[in-house]
């Protein structure tokens, strides 16, 4: 590996525990993340003449914090930062902060970073872009082609949240175990969000398709950094067990290919059996969570052989306790695959056509529901239904798809539903 490349990495990896650092430091989004590019730049011109130092994050976070000084300093017109010499020197100095990492409550400067991110006044697309740069480090170039946008728009919607988060004032103190909880919980939706950004994708060379992947690494950084928490566990196994069917959820063509025709020779099995190991582990503590239930689903998938070998049994079982756990339209809307498995399309559009006005601008919802009504032979009405899905679809892949649905449909009268 180069020395570039290995700087490229190193940097990479300290930035979320660096940057939350010197956030906590200066109690500024903007103050810290210049500070931190200030300290790799120094980084990129003194470790391949110096070499790397025994920490980098360390380092990152001490010549981070005397760059910010230097310039509140400069706009204080005060004295400048030492020479580069000086600085670079940082034997006992970087010592002494790699020790007091663990004391300085780094784990909540990480989190404290993320919640930024995540902050309930921004929409769930700001929360995203907020989190792939600061926290990632992407480029506002990367992210905007990844949501079809232009750079300069982008650039308004990362600047637009910043303000929100600087005036919306984030506790810098240390939360309780209690608001640690919450955060956690957030912060973990706000990961999924981002994996689910890349996971719809169905060209893996999308700049989006590669969010999963980063979504993977934060979930494997705050399961590091909160190795006993049950949840982080089920997220980063329900997220290796989705990610592990990728190669086999698009054709060639890119066409969606559903769950029970996929090659299933095709999925990641060290995916799958990492995740497994998570959610065994997570189970053992006995505190049940929606991640945990969605994993244990996803894993049931995993496990079988076959379509046909699928326990669908312990699936509704699973998602009714989901439904307690986290009720959601949504969730019921899942178990309706499951009773339409168990018990036949009748009973599972009964469940959920006592959904249709909360979920009456879902996608899923009319596919599910002209699926269903297809298997009755109520062609009109599933015919309705499918071409609601197509105005509510969010890709072409899923427009292409309702569109198969409706071409292997016969023409058949419309037979009212008994009540």
């Amino acid at each position: 590996m180069t020395d570039i490349a290995w700087i490229d990495l190193a940097l990479a990896s300290a930035r979320p525990k660096a940057l939350g650092a010197l956030l906590r430091y200066f109690r500024d989004l903007d103050t810290a993340e210049e500070a931190f590019q200030e300290a790799c730049l120094r980084a990129i011109r003194t470790w391949p003449e110096k070499g790397p130092p025994r920490d980098p994050t360390a380092w990152l976070i001490f010549v981070g914090r005397n760059s910010g000084i230097d310039a509140v300093r400069k706009r204080s017109k005060l004295q400048a930062l030492p020479d580069e010499d000086v600085i670079s020197d940082t034997e006992d100095a970087e010592s002494d902060i790699a020790e007091r990492l663990d004391d300085s409550n780094y784990r909540d400067d990480i989190l404290r970073l993320l919640f930024i991110c995540c902050h309930s006044d921004l929409p769930a697309t700001q929360q995203i872009a907020l989190a792939l740069r600061i926290v990632s480090g992407l480029s506002v170039q990367q992210i905007a082609r990844a949501f079809l946008v232009s750079e300069s728009a982008m650039e308004q919607r990362i600047t637009r949240a910043k303000a929100r988060v600087a005036k919306a004032g984030v506790p810098f103190e240390t939360p309780s175990p209690e608001e640690r909880a919450e955060r956690l919980s957030i912060v973990s939706t706000m990961i999924y969000l981002i994996f689910n950004e890349g996971y719809s994708q169905a060209d893996p060379k999308h700049e989006a398709a590669a969010f999963s992947d980063e979504a993977i690494r934060l979930g494997r950084l705050m399961l590091h950094i909160f190795p006993a928490e049950p949840e982080l566990m089920g997220l980063l196994a329900l997220m290796l067990l989705q990610i592990s069917r990728r190669p086999a959820r698009f054709s060639a063509e890119g066409e969606i290919v559903l769950l029970e025709d996929q090659n299933r020779s095709l999925w990641n099995q060290p995916f799958i059996n990492e995740a497994l190991a998570l959610l065994d582990k997570a189970l053992r503590h006995r505190q049940p969570g929606p991640y945990q239930l969605q994993a244990a689903i996803a894993a049931i998938h995993s496990r079988a052989k076959r379509a046909d070998d699928t326990d669908w049994v312990e699936i509704d079982l699973l998602y009714r306790a989901l439904e307690r756990v986290q009720p959601s339209p949504v969730v019921t809307l899942n178990r309706a695959v499951a009773v339409s498995k168990l018990h036949g399309p009748k009973d599972a559009l009964d469940l959920i056509d006592t959904l249709g006005e909360k979920l009456g601008g879902y996608f899923y919802y009319h596919g599910l529901r002209g699926g269903l009504l297809q298997q009755l032979g109520l062609t009109c009405q599933a015919r309705e239904a499918f071409d609601r899905a197509i105005a509510l679809a969010h890709s072409a892949a899923e427009a292409a798809h309702i569109r198969r649905q409706i071409d292997k449909m016969q023409e058949e009268p419309t037979q009212p539903i008994a009540n």
